[in-house]
């Protein structure tokens, strides 16, 4: 079975919306699986820590689980134009992981939400992917032969799925489109490139 983690981290629930389509994208692939986890929120408190297993929700991703997937969806809501601290965080955790190259070669796609039309989609996107190009991993994109790229109103990049959450608005059908379409890519992807197919 082809696995493809579906990593994120959401404040408010938009992200987490988003990661459930992606995953959703990739369990639509014969022979894929989507498996999906999120990180603890960072603490203001130096000595507070959050408990392994986290009481309710999404399992809280290990660095097991970067090793052993196939591929990486990488969620966060965009803060300041950039990924959300505690994703940061995680990934920051991730040096064992760079020295040893476990996720050299295999496939990678960010997406975001926003709760403003210009809050910073794309910078956030764009700041997700430099650690997944330090990493060595194959970053995937949204082509705009996808027609809900060119159709939408409100979230959708190039550079990944991406959600306008102004006024509590809930996934539109092109930004559920896009998310599938990321998680589908990136399960084809995995599947060519472990079967050592051309992609």
């Amino acid at each position: 079975m082809t696995k493809i983690l579906v990593l994120y981290f959401s404040r408010h629930g938009a992200t987490a919306d988003m990661a459930m389509q992606v995953a959703r994208g990739v369990d639509a692939v014969e022979g894929a699986e989507a498996v999906i986890r999120t990180v603890p929120d960072v603490s203001a408190v130096c000595e507070k820590t959050a408990e392994r297993i986290p009481a309710h929700g999404t399992m809280y991703a290990t660095l097991d689980d970067l090793k052993n997937c196939d591929g990486l969806a990488l969620g966060s809501p965009t803060h300041f134009g950039n990924m959300a601290a505690p994703l940061k965080y995680f990934l920051d955790s991730t040096t064992p992981i760079w020295f040893s190259g476990a996720l050299a070669g295999k496939p990678a796609g960010v997406f975001t939400s926003t709760g403003s039309m210009h809050g910073g989609q794309e910078s956030t996107l764009l700041s997700m992917m430099l650690p997944l190009l330090h990493h060595g991993m194959l970053l995937l994109g949204l082509p705009y032969t996808e027609t809900a790229l060119r159709e939408t109103a409100s979230g959708g990049t190039p550079y990944g799925p991406s959600h306008l959450t102004e006024r509590n608005a809930v996934l539109t059908d092109h930004e559920k489109t896009l998310c599938r379409v990321l998680g589908k890519r990136l399960a084809v992807t995995a599947k060519a490139l472990k079967a050592g197919m051309p992609i």
